[in-house]
């Protein structure tokens, strides 16, 4: 792990996308935090001491689920799906596909395995899975704010975890998507999918990975307007910040639908520059806490 000194820094960005702004004052106290995602070889690790079974690997409960298409009861996970050409970006269902029996261990589905990817990130965790690691580690999920320090590398008030250019001298930085999504990648970094942990240079506190290769769980709930309301009165930084209320983070597109959802940041190797602008550190993005996915991981802190 990496000790990370409080601090205060900008956090957010008015650059992007609205529900990053405003840019805002944040004080952190000092906390350690994994020089890398966990990867494969450590979660396995984590399942072999305990014996835990992934939400993925457990058939959903159609009456937790009200309106489940029929057969979808069983166990799996959401896996990318290169597509042919172009498609109507508006409608995520073109690339991703629920995959029977997709988990941490069979990553791309039935007949696939970790053979030669046990130092890649570990993916297909939901936000359960990963709090379990977590404790049984000893440690936590980080904050949003926490997160967000420790990606920008002493760097405030940068777009990116290395600066102002997201390919400075067309050196790749991170493990994120060159070309068109969801069809044209033209693999610049030298990677499909994800990446082993360390593919690329440390950040400025000697972290590596918190941009790309995969989104990461943090343990604030999500909430649209993430400053409080009192803060925008005051000019003081705002204190060891956290999310919105379990309540403030359902999704309004489906109102029928009461599952909470957690911040993830990073982003991943979907991310690209005609879709997903979230290869920085102040990007953000809500996730139901029962979803697990092919380009989702997480890394633990220690504070204190």
């Amino acid at each position: 792990m990496r000790l990370i000194e409080g601090g205060t820094f900008l956090m957010g960005s008015e650059a992007f996308y609205p529900e990053e702004a405003p840019v805002r004052r944040v004080r952190v106290d000092s906390f350690w935090i994994d020089e890398t995602p966990v990867t494969n070889f450590q979660f396995a690790a984590f399942i072999e001491a305990t014996g835990y079974v992934t939400v993925a690997e457990v058939a959903p409960d159609p009456k937790d689920y009200p309106g489940m298409i029929p057969g979808m009861d069983r166990a799996g996970s959401l896996v990318f799906q290169k597509t042919s050409g172009p498609v109507d970006m508006a409608d995520a269902s073109n690339w991703w596909r629920f995959t029977f029996g997709a988990c941490w261990k069979h990553p791309l589905g039935p007949g696939s395995d970790l053979a030669g990817l046990e130092d890649h990130p570990v993916v297909h965790v939901a936000y359960p899975d990963a709090e379990a690691y977590a404790t049984w580690a000893g440690k936590c999920l980080p904050t949003e704010a926490e997160f967000e320090f420790a990606a920008r590398g002493g760097l405030d008030g940068q777009d990116y975890a290395w600066g102002s250019e997201l390919a400075p001298d067309g050196r790749m930085m991170a493990n994120y998507w060159q070309g068109l999504f969801p069809f044209a990648n033209q693999c610049l970094d030298g990677w499909e999918r994800t990446s082993p942990v360390r593919s690329f240079p440390p950040n400025g506190h000697g972290v590596y990975d918190m941009i790309g290769n995969t989104w990461e769980w943090t343990s604030d709930w999500w909430t649209a307007k993430p400053m409080p309301p009192k803060a925008k009165r005051s000019c003081c930084p705002i204190d060891n910040p956290r999310g919105g209320r379990l309540r403030e983070s359902f999704d309004p597109d489906h109102p029928g639908v009461r599952i909470g959802r957690k911040v993830i940041k990073g982003g991943s190797h979907l991310c690209a520059a005609n879709y997903c602008q979230r290869y920085r550190p102040a990007a953000r993005h809500p996730e139901m806490v029962d979803t697990a996915t092919s380009h989702i991981g997480f890394r633990c802190v220690v504070r204190g």
